[in-house]
């Protein structure tokens, strides 16, 4: 907060437009280079860049069947077809997502921990997937959630290889600036450079600049919201289980929890003034995502829960295979 309001005082100036000063300290954290960075108004936009870079009318684009709905969206943008691959367990099938390659691919899209669902796949289904990826195609890694997983696989080491790849982050998760809208891509020298001729000048904004290289840097602030997560994570997912009800096992900031009337019960608890994301249009019409808030905020949830349960209007039953 001090970093941002140090630069609003500074508020008539233009930002920087390269975004030198982040985009250094993000390299410098990861061990890697500044041509390395692409930063972008939330990790959306770098989708977007990608898309005008390097997708044309015709071409495919893979994905997850219950992965991030902006994938899908975004090739439509470009006159791309996208193309589902079924995810039993709610986890991507990468040996079914490198079978699905045709002449025709141009972007595979892997979401770890992937968002809805909260799962995530290992380094040994990755590397193994890596070695199959033919070099026309580029693969997406998106790790928005990266932060919360307490040993993550590492894919940067693809960037550092010169791999035909992009692993996106943000600052809207672990850091909480999702209000400012900052997120990042790491890519080769190469692929970066392409990306970088997409984007608008100053589309990362000073402020949100600040506060993000602020962030950066705040390790306590990091670790005391990953434990804060664990711990919420954890007792969502027991409360589900007393409740009988399905849940998808996360390692995100999020629980997949099935109730039944998704809409209904999203419907039920925003009149309570609790927000839950209803997952109809991820094809998930039965089911709620539910993110870890503070400890008050997560009780007040599962007493809702509760309520709604003894009024018979959550699907309970034992849990069943996905």
């Amino acid at each position: 907060l001090d970093a941002m309001r140090d630069a609003l005082e500074r508020a008539h100036f233009y930002p920087d437009g390269g975004g030198w000063a982040l985009r250094g300290a993000i390299a410098d954290k990861l061990g890697l280079d500044r041509s390395n960075v692409i930063l972008g108004n939330g990790s959306n936009e770098i989708i977007e860049f990608i898309g005008h870079a390097f997708l044309r009318p015709g071409d495919e684009v893979i994905t997850a069947r219950h992965a991030f709905a902006v994938y899908s969206l975004m090739s439509q943008l470009f006159g791309a077809r996208s193309v589902e691959v079924p995810d039993p367990g709610y986890t991507h099938d990468l040996e079914a997502m490198a079978a699905a390659i045709t002449p025709r691919t141009r972007q595979v899209f892997i979401t770890n921990p992937n968002n809805p669902t909260g799962t995530m796949v290992g380094q040994e289904a990755i590397d193994r997937f890596m070695a199959k990826v033919p070099d026309h195609v580029l693969v997406i890694f998106d790790e928005a959630y990266y932060e919360f997983v307490d040993n993550p696989p590492d894919v940067l080491k693809y960037v550092r290889e010169g791999r035909n790849v992009v692993v996106m982050r943000t600052f809207s998760k672990i850091q909480g600036l999702a209000n400012l809208r900052i997120g990042y891509g790491l890519a080769p020298k190469e692929v970066a450079e392409v990306l970088q001729k997409t984007r608008q000048p100053f589309n990362a904004n000073g402020i949100a600049q600040a506060g993000a290289e602020a962030g950066l840097r705040d390790d306590d602030h990091m670790r005391r919201t990953r434990e804060l997560t664990h711990e919420g994570r954890a007792y969502f997912q027991d409360e589900f289980e007393k409740l009988g009800l399905e849940y998808v096992p996360s390692f995100a900031n999020f629980v997949l929890v099935r109730v039944g009337d998704g809409d209904a019960v999203f419907q039920a608890l925003l009149r309570k003034g609790i927000i839950v994301r209803a997952m109809r249009s991820y094809k998930l019409p039965e089911w709620v995502r539910v993110s870890v808030g503070t400890r008050e905020q997560n009780e007040r949830f599962i007493a809702e829960l509760k309520n709604l349960a003894a009024q018979g209007q959550l699907a309970q039953k034992q849990l069943a295979n996905a």
